[in-house]
């Protein structure tokens, strides 16, 4: 399995052929004789919402694709690792802030327009702030780390990832 289409077979090299494999394209090593299939990455993200100030924790990224964007704290998910686990870890690593996994709540599962061939498929997760302990730092992958309500974040020139701020706006309603 892979994340980004492969030209060359992950076990031995080999050039890489499309066949069609039960109605879709599939890569295929001729030598091998086995399909190499291009699989999403799985992504865990968390809302952190301030009720009392209708506000959701938010990171500035740091790192590519999205630099200067805003978005909800999240990330990979590790080999062997519960998805409500890696958004609970995803977010201290973010923001410094810590959860417990048992009290994140399914918010919502979406898939990303593919970015360089990679798809991305991210659970994402609802928690109140008083769920949640520590203040809001930058931390990796992130210049900054703050909590906005719509209308402070509308009056600036700050700009969400597209399906972040749709998170952002239906974790508020959750």
């Amino acid at each position: 399995m892979v994340s980004r289409p492969a030209e060359f077979c992950p076990r031995c090299g080999s050039a890489l052929e499309t066949i069609t494999l039960e109605g879709r394209d599939r890569t295929h090593c001729p030598a091998c004789e086995e399909v190499v299939w291009h699989t999403p990455v799985p992504c865990a993200a968390v809302a952190v919402v301030d009720r009392a100030a209708s506000a959701v924790l938010c990171v500035e990224r740091d790192v590519p694709p999205g630099v200067g964007e805003w978005t909800l704290p999240g990330g990979h998910m590790e080999v062997g690792e519960a998805p409500e686990a890696a958004a609970a870890r995803e977010l201290e690593e973010e923001t410094g802030v810590a959860v417990d996994p048992a009290a994140l709540e399914i918010l919502d599962a979406a898939t990303l327009a593919p970015r360089n061939g990679k798809h991305v498929v991210t659970i994402h997760y609802v928690v109140d702030r008083a769920e949640t302990e520590g203040e809001p730092t930058a931390g990796s992958d992130a210049s900054a780390a703050r909590f906005w309500n719509p209308s402070t974040f509308e009056a600036t020139d700050e700009v969400f990832r597209p399906v972040h701020e749709q998170r952002f706006r239906a974790a508020l309603e959750s």
